[in-house]
């Protein structure tokens, strides 16, 4: 195989960049939902994973979503955090767990 010279090194390397910014991967995603209403997600050559049908590869993608994290800022009353950093101590966890289960529980119950 040939050697890759470093322009080609430095443009990959700007292409990798690029697909790990945000709009990068909103890119890949746009382009993946459209190949499964396309029906145009296939295997590679030689793969031994069967074709997998475009209406659980949807699903896949939603379970995936369900477990994905995205950081937000968001504004608390005082009060508010340090009660959550209490019940973090007491239970031996952290108080981010702590306000993610919470929000949790309140999303359930106005839904």
């Amino acid at each position: 195989m040939a050697r890759k010279s470093k322009s080609d090194l430095e443009s990959a390397a700007a292409e990798a960049a690029w697909y790990a910014t945000p709009e990068g991967r909103r890119q890949t995603q746009r382009e993946f939902e459209r190949a499964i209403k396309r029906g145009d997600v296939l295997r590679s050559k030689g793969s031994t994973i069967p074709l997998t049908d475009a209406k659980l590869l949807a699903e896949l993608v939603e379970k995936a979503k369900a477990k994905a994290t995205k950081a937000i800022s968001i504004r608390l009353p005082v009060a508010d955090l340090e009660r959550a950093k209490q019940i973090a101590e007491k239970e031996g966890g952290g108080y981010q767990t702590v306000l993610k289960r919470a929000i949790r529980a309140g999303l359930r119950k106005v839904s």
